[in-house]
């Protein structure tokens, strides 16, 4: 794996783990896709370091439990602003 890669998987866990943050949340600070924060999540961080893939596993499955909830609060602001 390349160094660049490295580090911007190591970057982006970093982060993710200080701001608890959404792999969303991650994309758009690091400019990079959703499917690429994602991939190096869950594919490449376990290669390069294992204790903070399970730090940022935890955060991603708390998230994949609380997105409907996310979700509803988002629809009934939009709504709330077209008022």
């Amino acid at each position: 794996m390349r160094e660049n890669i490295k580090e911007r998987v190591a970057e982006i866990a970093a982060y993710i783990i200080e701001h608890d943050a959404t792999v969303r949340a991650a994309a758009v600070v690091f400019d990079v896709s959703k499917s690429t924060v994602h991939s190096d999540m869950t594919v490449r961080l376990p290669q390069i370091d294992a204790a903070s893939y399970r730090l940022v596993r935890g955060i991603l499955d708390k998230n994949r439990e609380e997105r409907h909830v996310r979700g509803g609060e988002s629809t009934k602001q939009k709504y709330r602003n077209m008022r």
